[in-house]
């Protein structure tokens, strides 16, 4: 019987160019540039884009933060010792009022320094998120719509919906007041003033009249709003012995 010895196949060898151009072209097509920023820092960055969605699911052309995300990664940030300071950037159109509550509450519990920055708008629920930081800054070509909570869909005509709206709306204007300098007569009236917006009753707050009103601490960028989460991290090791705290 005779028997011929076959050679096996040997495994190709990966091409460490190819690998490598293949990691850049992967990096443009998911961030847009050549090079992903390495290093770890001491600040969880958390973005609030698009709208806030809630207990509905929204339809999938609509550029989405699903409150569910956001909650599981503030709970490690606060966990994680690592991690000193949260910044919080916003450029939201609102959303679920009871998703931007929780969100609102979340940032407003952290035992850790959190800043809040608005970019582009932070507008409808929104504006809980934009005040519940120790400190929050916004851009000076950004707004925030400031109206009073509507409903979508079926509503019910009885007076026991219209108690409920009253006692929602009563809800997110006590945490504004709650976390900003703003008085509640301020907040009221910028809410409920007619003639400003197209479809609603309410008012468009740029950049420095929200500081103006005391809605928002200061008017920036990014560099101020790291600069100022830098700084109450500092102030915080100072005032806890060891540094960071789990």
């Amino acid at each position: 019987m005779t028997t011929f010895n076959q050679e096996q196949p040997q495994p190709q060898q990966p091409n460490p160019e190819e690998a490598k151009r293949n990691t850049v072209v992967d990096t443009i097509q998911q961030l847009g540039q050549t090079a992903a920023p390495a290093g770890e820092s001491n600040i969880f960055c958390m973005t609030i884009i698009g709208q806030v969605e809630g207990h509905l699911v929204l339809p999938p052309q609509n550029k989405t933060t699903k409150y569910e995300h956001l909650i599981p990664q503030l709970v490690a940030a606060e966990q994680n010792p690592k991690i000193e300071g949260v910044l919080i950037i916003l450029n939201t159109v609102g959303g679920d009022v009871e998703a931007g509550l929780a969100i609102a509450e979340m940032i407003a519990t952290l035992s850790k320094p959190t800043v809040t920055l608005v970019l582009g708008g932070g507008h409808s629920i929104g504006v809980p998120i934009a005040v519940s930081s120790n400190y929050s800054i916004i851009a000076e070509t950004a707004t925030m719509t400031i109206h009073p909570i509507r409903l979508n869909g079926l509503v019910i005509g009885v007076p026991q919906t219209f108690e409920y709206l009253d006692k929602m709306q009563e809800r997110v204007i006590r945490f504004i007041i709650s976390h900003s300098r703003v008085t509640e007569e301020k907040i009221k009236e910028l809410m409920f003033k007619t003639g400003e917006l197209t479809r609603d009753i309410g008012t468009t707050v740029i950049g420095a009249d929200a500081v103006k009103y005391g809605l928002i601490n200061a008017m920036g960028g990014i560099g101020d709003a790291i600069r100022e989460l830098n700084r109450r991290i500092e102030e915080k090791r100072q005032t806890s012995p060891g540094g960071m705290v789990q």
